[in-house]
């Protein structure tokens, strides 16, 4: 009875990590690009002090605004559905974009969250609303930002600077950022698109790399 136990094990354990990576609608096909070489934010003031890119990184990307209190929710609901899954995965990162004015508040936004999440990993880019707007448009996105610089939707883009996204969904046709307020879209179809992509890029780098075993 072990024995068969074991190899049960053994048998699973192989299609289970195929599943978390091959699961949903994309199954394994690639992320469709929606919109090529987003304007890039190398220009942009960093919490860090480094410049922040999104050449050669899979980044997920959030305009919050400059009201931070309003977006502690859709923060928290991003952070907990998709962002803690993926913080270790070499090349991922999340930026956050916000207006020069929310500066001050963004050191207590993030210790608030250091006791819920890994927000020491979160990299928050800071510009003039106009510059933010620059680069929102370069997504070319149905979706608009308000007057401080805020949309609930986050987007992905991956590491040649293109926004990628659904061109065939079911419910609303193209998805070009998903709606972080939307606990249930964060859970199934933003999880789905990025297990896909990272999925894509490790693909690709075993396709180049024959003798890697990661």
């Amino acid at each position: 009875m072990k024995k068969f136990l074991v190899l049960g094990i053994l048998f699973a354990l192989p299609i289970t990590a195929y599943l978390f990576f091959a699961s949903g609608k994309n199954n394994f096909a690639k992320l469709p690009v929606l919109t090529e070489n987003v304007q890039d934010i190398t220009s942009f003031e960093s919490n860090t002090g480094d410049p922040i890119s999104f050449k050669d990184h899979i980044s997920v990307v959030a305009f919050f605004g400059s009201d931070l209190e309003n977006i502690k929710g859709n923060t928290f609901n991003l952070d907990k559905k998709i962002l803690e899954k993926y913080y270790d995965f070499d090349d991922f990162q999340f930026v956050i974009i916000l207006p020069k004015d929310a500066k001050d508040e963004t050191s207590e936004f993030v210790e608030e969250f250091k006791k819920i999440s890994e927000s020491s990993k979160w990299k928050i880019a800071y510009s003039d609303l106009q510059d933010i707007q620059k680069v929102f448009a370069s997504f070319q996105t149905p979706h608009k930002l308000d007057k401080s610089g805020h949309t609930p939707y986050v987007f992905i883009v991956d590491k040649s600077g293109n926004l990628r996204g659904r061109d065939d969904d079911e419910e609303y046709g193209k998805v070009y950022g998903y709606d972080s307020r939307d606990v249930a879209e964060l859970n199934n179809k933003m999880n789905d698109d990025v297990k896909v992509i990272l999925a894509e890029y490790r693909l690709a780098l075993k396709k180049n790399n024959p003798e890697r075993k990661k």
